[in-house]
This record gives C-alpha cells, structure tokens and sequence, in this order.
C-alpha cells in the first residue's frame, strides 16, 4: 500500500500585480507517493515552479492546505517552514549557487551544520555522498568557480542531501548542463531513487521527464493528467512511447 508523503487540498496561489489578479494555481488537489520519483510538467506559465514552491514550504498557498506526513505545514509561520525545510527537505535548483569563497567542501558542510552541529558525522556523510556521485577528494578542496557546470550540479546533490531529507525538490536541474552533465545528474537521481528516496522535479524536457515514475501535467493551474511510468529502466521503448503519447495527449 503506498504511503502519501505529501499532499494539497484545495490549493490556490494568487499573485497581484498593478491591481490585477493572476491565479496562478487553482484548487489543486495533488498526492505526492513516499518512494515516487515525481515530474511536474507543463507549458510554460502552467504553475510548474509555482506548485512545487508551495509543496516545499518555500512559499505559502493563498488559499487551501499543504499537509507533510500529516502535519499541515502550510499553517506554519515563517520561522517554522525554515526550520521544516532544512529537516525535511532537499533542493536542487537549475542555478546552483554555491558560494564561490567555500571551498566545494565547506558549502556541503555549511548546510548540514544548520541541522546538525556532529562535523566528524557531517563529514563522513560528505565523504560517502561525494564519492556516491563520482567528485574526487581533490575535487571537494576546489572553489565552485573551478568547477565543471555537470561537478557542480552533481555538488549541489550532495548539498541537497547532507541532512538526510525525507524528500527533495528539483526545478530544472539539467537546465544549463550539456547533454552528457545533464545525463549524469539525472543517473544520480534515479540512482537515489532506486534507493528510497522521494523526489519531486518539474521539467520541459522529455528527456529528463523519462526519469520519474509518475508525471503530472499543469495546465493553467490545475493538474490536467498524471501519467504512471513505474521504475526507470534504460533503454525502454515502450516508457518512452508512453510518455510521448501522454504528452501528446495533454497538448504539449
């Protein structure tokens, strides 16, 4: 029996500009698996980034719920969402931003020490995620500007998961990575989920939306589909004709 991690109720998120009302999402009601490697997809304006800001406690709903592991977390303050996020989540954004006067070592240890004060635990747990996604020692006493753009998303994954989140978000995480960086980032994130951990990712691209088990469509703000994928296996035809069917379904 799959277990809910996350889930929304009647969410609607509401922006104004020059006194006028853009509804960006619209009584949205999403279920979000424990386990699942789930894709947001959409046009562009759909409320792809938008939705999963809200999921993460990164922005609050105007209007309905946000429930994590049944806790309403969009009834938090402030303060209570930073504190949620840094135990419970992991982000990995198309922009990296590693700080460029930490070495790739200390950025890693700079985000666990915000949960956890142990630096021998902290730093062992780096060492393993370092080596788990393929960054040298040597590589770890670099600075992000010596870096290659696919060594630094991949040191942006193991940011994400220092503190051991029950969930991460990725927005774009292959956006500005050749197609050969952008592959070993995904391999990373499949691997990861092969292994238990729950990812949520919004995308435009086919390529990368192959990776999730589960994608849903957005079409201005409300979900349109969701397209079951199960395991990522390379190579499958059959996931691919699927997902392009769907797709073309959705008008994409």
């Amino acid at each position: 029996m799959s277990i809910i991690l996350l889930s929304t109720a009647k969410l609607c998120k509401t922006f104004s500009s020059g006194g006028v009302q853009q509804h960006v999402l619209r009584n949205l009601d999403v279920e979000i698996r424990q386990g699942d490697f789930t894709v947001i997809m959409g046009s562009s304006g759909a409320g792809k980034s938008t939705l999963l800001y809200a999921l993460s406690g990164m922005d609050k709903p105007t209007l309905g719920t946000v429930t994590f592991a049944g806790e309403e977390i969009s009834r938090y303050s402030n303060d209570q969402l930073a504190v949620f996020r840094r135990r419970h989540c992991g982000f990995v954004f198309q922009q990296i931003y590693l700080m460029d006067s930490m070495s790739v070592l200390d950025n890693v240890l700079a985000a666990g020490q915000l949960v956890s004060k142990d630096r021998k635990a902290l730093l062992r747990r780096a060492r393993e995620l370092f080596a788990a996604v393929g960054i040298s020692q040597a590589t770890q006493k670099k600075f992000p500007t010596q870096l290659s753009g696919g060594e630094a998303q991949r040191v942006g994954i193991v940011r994400a998961l220092i503190n051991q989140p029950q969930i991460v978000f990725a927005d774009e995480p292959t956006g500005q990575l050749n197609s050969a960086a952008g592959t070993d980032a995904l391999d990373v994130l499949t691997r990861l989920n092969e292994q238990g951990q729950s990812i949520v990712m919004v995308t435009h691209d086919l390529k990368t939306a192959r990776r999730g088990s589960r994608v849903l469509y957005l079409r201005d703000g409300m979900v349109y589909g969701a397209c079951e994928l199960g395991a990522y296996r390379p190579g499958d035809q059959q996931r691919h004709e699927r997902l392009t069917a769907f797709l073309s379904e959705m008008g994409w």
